[in-house]
């Protein structure tokens, strides 16, 4: 099967069966390896606002693992200022072709709404949220009121 075909067939099977912290899920008109779509995670500070994604799949997948981006800006430990995400799944080291996208997705909303703090990609937030997690929630809250997109009704 190639790549374009199990993105499609996984894609649509999403669609069917969308998981509550996800919103808009679509592939760019042109490339069905190109989706987007909107988190919604369940707990704050990050519940204050929603957060639009950007999922690439390569040309090998599944033998290459997908990426995830935050096209919306995040005050997060677990991802960088150009959106990127350290999410141990979809690392080189522990891909396997059988990992489905909804079980990144489903990786990613936990991550999001429990920080893995042990390999973080900002370790000056990761400190922060260790030293003083009521000063860390307050700017998370005030990043995410700021930059996040509104959550749909």
């Amino acid at each position: 099967m190639t790549a374009s075909k199990r993105v499609a067939k996984e894609l649509e099977n999403l669609q069917k069966e969308l998981p509550q912290y996800l919103r808009d899920l679509c592939s760019d008109d042109a490339n069905v390896l190109v989706w987007h779509t909107l988190l919604l995670p369940e707990r704050p500070p990050y519940n204050l606002r929603a957060f639009d994604l950007r999922i690439d799949f390569p040309k090998d997948y599944p033998l290459r693992p997908p990426t995830v981006t935050f096209t919306t800006k995040i005050y997060h430990p677990n991802v960088d200022l150009d959106g990127q995400v350290c999410l141990p799944i979809i690392s080189k080291e522990n891909w396997k072709p059988y990992t489905k996208t909804y079980q990144v997705l489903e990786a990613l909303n936990m991550l999001v709404n429990r920080p893995e703090l042990e390999e973080p990609v900002r370790p000056e937030l990761a400190e922060l949220l260790t030293r003083n997690p009521e000063l860390f929630n307050q700017r998370a809250e005030a990043f995410t009121l700021e930059c996040g997109v509104q959550r749909p009704s």
